[in-house]
């Protein structure tokens, strides 16, 4: 895997999720013209949020992206930013979309998000535990050195 360490003043970091999202009703509207642009407004908003697009997908009725993102960012507030901001744009630019959805709102409500990354959760415990003590008698989770 490629080593995405994003350098910020004195931290570093590689914090990477998995963030998938559907339009409303799950209507599949995102098909030819409609789904470009959708492609083309949501890595624009991702320049301009400073994340970088690991992976995608527009599928017909939903989106897939695998994005790094520094730890100043809250992932449900970049979600809100992306669909909020696609969604605007898509609506003003397709005008028959306003057929299907009337109240303005072409995404459904949530988001599903999983990070990822390059470690597993055994991974960090063993790590954590070869920090234990050897004299340590408490077998309780958190370890004190």
């Amino acid at each position: 895997m490629a080593n995405y360490q994003r350098p910020n003043g004195h931290t570093v970091s590689n914090l990477t999720a998995h963030i998938v999202w559907s339009t409303k009703y799950r209507y599949t509207v995102l098909q030819g013209d409609i789904q470009v642009r959708c492609r083309t407004i949501l890595i624009q908003i991702c320049e301009a949020e400073d994340v970088l697009i690991l992976k995608g997908v527009v599928s017909n009725n939903h989106v897939h992206m695998h994005l790094s993102y520094r730890p100043s960012q809250s992932l449900s507030n970049l979600v809100k930013r992306l669909k909020g901001r696609s969604s605007r744009k898509l609506q003003q630019e397709f005008p028959e979309l306003g057929k299907k959805y009337w109240g303005q709102h072409f995404w459904a409500i949530g988001f599903g998000c999983w990070s990822t990354g390059n470690i597993t959760d055994e991974m960090v415990n063993d790590y954590l535990e070869h920090h234990r003590k050897p004299t340590d008698e408490d077998d309780s989770n958190f370890i004190i050195e």
